[in-house]
This record gives structure tokens, sequence and C-alpha cells, in this order.
């Protein structure tokens, strides 16, 4: 696996390999197997794979979570090297910030529910530091994971803005063998705080049952009591439109049940899709 930290390197290497399929692979690093699994999937579609691990600083609007965000590049290498990754792209902040501005683009009110009302600025963030990763790598392909559903309805929506000519492919969930998300924040759970967590699934599994009696409305309010009855903090659970992300009133078209909890050491987002 090559390891570049400069685009201008990347670039000159991507350029040396002809018209192939790059599949590409942005992380914050602290890899696990859903990162590698966005890889191996890569790699199934694509005669080269390139994964970049860059903690992006203009995400976080809470400078404690930065400075708390695990950074084992180590072992995120090893893992790479494992799963048959061609390339590794490590970039330092000022080969991708010229400048703190961040990109200007009409997310169409995406960014502005959920994760975009509880973390104002982040989505912005986002869109930044993946436009120039994007334009650094030149994928063909680009592998996201569901469980950050929202942030992939954010990215497909600033690739229709600048007309980017890439295929998106929005990956399954991994979970732990408890149902947990996996997520590089679930390390700074404690024994007590993990078992509490394994009852995010519980209650998306047991939503997709309920759905069949309960409307999308009181599907939410139902998710959000078992949730605060396991022991989280319930910041959001609700039943929104695929498309739009706004709560949904009928079955009638896809929808998925958004959740995000607060433990006192994390907090954990996650999803399933109803219909």
């Amino acid at each position: 696996m090559l390891i570049f930290k400069k685009q201008s390197d990347l670039r000159n290497w991507i350029s040396r390999q002809g018209k192939v399929c790059i599949g590409f692979v942005p992380t914050m690093g602290a890899l696990h197997r859903g990162h590698i699994s966005l890889i191996e999937q890569s790699k199934r579609e694509c005669e080269l794979t390139v994964c970049s691990i860059f903690v992006n600083p203009t995400q976080f609007n809470d400078p404690a979570d930065l400075a708390k965000y695990p950074r084992p590049i180590g072992s995120d290498i090893e893992l790479l090297l494992q799963a048959g990754c061609d390339a590794l792209f490590l970039p330092e902040y000022d080969d991708l910030y010229k400048t703190d501005e961040l990109l200007q683009t009409d997310l169409g009110g995406l960014d502005a529910l959920w994760e975009g009302a509880i973390r104002p600025g982040h989505f912005q963030g986002v869109v930044t530091v993946v436009k120039k990763l994007f334009d650094a790598v030149r994928p063909t392909h680009v592998f996201f994971g569901q469980k950050d559903f929202q942030q992939c309805s954010v990215i497909r929506k600033m690739m229709r803005n600048f007309d980017m000519k890439i295929s998106f492919r929005m990956c399954d969930i991994v979970r732990e063998d408890d149902g947990l998300a996996m997520s590089s924040r679930n390390i700074r759970l404690s024994a007590e705080e993990r078992k509490t967590a394994s009852n995010i699934y519980k209650t998306l599994s047991t939503a997709t049952i309920k759905k069949e009696t309960l409307s999308p409305e009181m599907l939410g309010q139902w998710a959000t009591k078992e949730l605060g009855n396991a022991g989280m903090v319930v910041e959001y659970a609700a039943i929104v439109d695929t498309t739009d992300l706004k709560p949904a009133t009928t079955w009638e078209w896809p929808t998925v049940l958004l959740v995000a909890v607060k433990l006192p050491s994390v907090r954990l987002i996650d999803n399933i899709l109803l219909s």
C-alpha cells in the first residue's frame, strides 16, 4: 500500500494509472470492521481502492469532541494493509485548507434538520472536506456507510450541485454481536454504557414490527420512550422521508427511523430503513 501525504503526489500517481475504476473511502481514522467493509466493497467493484484518513476540524462544533477523537494511525495502517487497500491519503491540514473558508453550496435544507439542528455548521464542514478529497482523488466510485444516513443524503446533494460524475454507494451498517452499530466512538463506552447502548438496535428492530400497527408519528414517540426508559438521553427518534428527511406522515413513501442518543461518555447515532 502506498501512502501519500500531499495532494500533488497522490494526483501524479493516479494520473499514471490510466483510465481505471478508482474506488474511494474517506474516513477520519480509528478504523473498525465497518470501515473495512467499505474497502472490501470498493475492491469488489473497482480496480484501485484509495482510503483517506483526516480528522476534519471544520465539522466539529465542540472543540472537546475534536480533541478526544481517537487517532490510532499505526493500527489503522495495519488494517488497511490486511484489507488490501492500494493507497492511503494522509494529508496535513495545510495541504487541504489554504484558508478556513467553508464551501458555499445550497444543501436544500438537509443540513438544517436532525444532526444539522443539533450541530450547527457540521454539514458545511463535511461537504467542504469531502469536496476537497474528491478533487484530490478524482474517484469513479465512492463508498459511505448507512450509519451516517443524513450525511449520505447531504453528500449526494453536494455531488448533484457540482454535477459530479461519481457513482455513490451507501453500504449496509456493520454491527457488533449485540447489534450496536460499529463506530469509532464505541471505544469510549464503559461496560455499563455498552450494555445500555445495545438497546438502540433492539428498539430499531422492534420498530420494524410495530410499523404495521402505528403511524410514523406514533412510532417515533414509541421509540423515544423506549430509548429513554433504557437509560439514554434521546435527542431525536423520528421517522422521516428518505428523500428530504422531513417527518413522514404516512407509510406511502420510503422511510427511515433516525436516532441520536447521549450517554455520559459518548453520543451515538443509528438508523434503520422501514419501507
